[in-house]
């Protein structure tokens, strides 16, 4: 941020989180710049009516609108009900936690927004490019927080969130600022894209070096054989195959009522919802439950060696597996596999169900089981390779090795993106604010290339 410079003076303000601005800006509330919630449709639209909604899950302060859904007016929620149009702004006044805030460029006639946000529609003296970046910046978007009412669903109300403070350039500078910022924002957002791509690179090459370790072994001159199971294809001829079910126990647990304290009140142990299979391995827990919760709900105790898999949701948990290395117990969301004494090596089974995740996750929504869950009864029946236990072994030090490295990798490009994304949302507050004079910005005729460096 060196390289710009600020402006020549300055002014104090009142707002509460901007103490200066230029000494020619205004600070204003941001009713004075802009209306809210102007239109919305009818309830007597027709219901053939063909909306695109969006949703405030569909919304993030880094990418803006990430998806829409085509609905039917009879069939959309009774809050897909705010009519959008080019220049507005959304900035949702429900879980405010969320930062759920997009500018509106070229929408469908047809979009529509959840009554959960607040439409902004800049006036003649508000740039719309400019108020775009302005309502996405830090001390904007830290006041709309800090405004909200509530703990677990906090909220704003519209005529709150107009009284805002809104910082307001000279027109033409605010023109200025906007294209600025689109010009550094693509450039940064081209950056971040092809980490990004890297990251799914490193997470393709993971997926098949585990898939063909744990299937066809490390000896690439060992005959091979049908393993007679359709998704496992070849493996070593001295393997075999079996089902989970003959080396391992299967189980899964539940979640104690909230409404009866003796279950939680100064619980001492260990218990795991489906997060845990976000980790590799689960080494603690946030959550206890009591010795009384133990013996009346359906609690089992877990001991490592074992295998936590997530079976339940949508969402990519679902069908993840992690290595558990404390005794704790579960909830209904996991599985766990426990290997027998002669059966697995349990590093080896847990890169089994990462190499069998997308077939798990095909299989619990097709038919035949309940649509978005996998049961144990499929993890019971999988039909897997069954090496050697020295073979086991080995093939889990080597993929583990490998993992580690990829795993370092993705670390360091991800610590990347976090770079670049805080730069941006720097550079905009910066700009909108005045910390940084862009008068004199002009679009070069050919791309420059000092992003990585003016980063770092």
């Amino acid at each position: 941020m060196q390289r710009y410079k600020p402006y020549p003076n300055y002014k104090s303000t009142s707002c509460s989180w901007l103490e200066k601005v230029p000494g020619h800006w205004s600070v204003m509330r941001l009713k004075n710049v802009a209306t809210c919630n102007d239109d919305a449709l009818d309830e007597q639209t027709d219901p053939d009516y063909e909306i695109e909604y969006v949703d405030i899950s569909s919304v993030s302060l880094s990418k803006g609108i990430e998806q829409s859904e085509k609905l039917l007016f009879e069939k959309a929620p009774s809050r897909a009900r705010r009519k959008v149009k080019d220049g507005d702004v959304i900035v949702s006044t429900v879980r405010t936690y969320l930062k759920a805030i997009a500018p509106i460029n070229h929408p469908a006639d047809n979009m529509i927004v959840s009554t959960g946000f607040a439409v902004i529609r800049p006036m003649s003296n508000l740039h719309s490019g400019y108020a775009g970046y302005l309502l996405q910046s830090n001390g904007f978007v830290g006041d709309v927080v800090a405004r909200s009412v509530g703990v677990s669903y906090p909220a704003i109300n519209a005529s709150d969130l107009v009284r805002i403070p809104a910082v307001e350039p000279p027109l033409a500078e605010q023109q200025t600022i906007a294209r600025f910022l689109d010009h550094k924002t693509a450039q940064i957002d081209t950056l971040i894209a092809k980490k990004q791509a890297l990251l799914e690179k490193l997470a393709e090459k993971r997926s098949a070096l585990i898939s063909h370790a744990v299937t066809k072994g490390l000896d690439p001159t060992v005959p091979m054989k049908d393993s007679g199971v359709a998704w496992l294809g070849e493996i070593p001829a001295h393997w075999g195959t079996t089902r989970i079910k003959f080396v391992a126990k299967v189980g899964n647990g539940s979640t104690p009522s909230r409404e009866n304290a003796d279950y939680w009140f100064d619980g001492h142990f260990p218990w795991l919802n489906s997060s845990v299979v976000n980790q590799e391995s689960v080494f603690e827990a946030d959550q206890f439950v009591t010795d009384l919760a133990l013996k009346e709900c359906h609690l089992p105790i877990v001991t490592p060696p074992a295998v936590l898999v997530g079976i339940t949701g949508q969402g990519k948990t679902r069908g993840m597996a992690s290595k558990l290395e404390i005794t704790a117990t579960i909830n209904q969301h996991l599985v766990f596999v426990k290997p027998r004494d002669d059966g697995f090596n349990v590093d080896y089974l847990r890169f089994l169900f990462d190499m069998a995740y997308s077939f798990l996750r095909n299989e619990s929504d097709g038919g035949g089981s309940t649509k978005g869950a996998i049961t144990c009864e499929q993890i019971e029946n999988l039909a897997v390779p069954f090496p050697p236990i020295a073979d086991q072994a080995a093939i889990a030090l080597h993929v583990q090795s490998e993992v580690d490295a990829l795993i370092r990798m993705q670390a360091k490009i991800a610590a990347v993106i976090d770079r670049l994304q805080e730069y941006r949302s720097a550079l905009i507050t910066n700009a909108v604010t005045g910390k940084i004079d862009v008068r004199g910005f002009k679009l070069p005729e050919a791309a420059d290339q000092p992003m990585q460096k003016e980063v770092a």
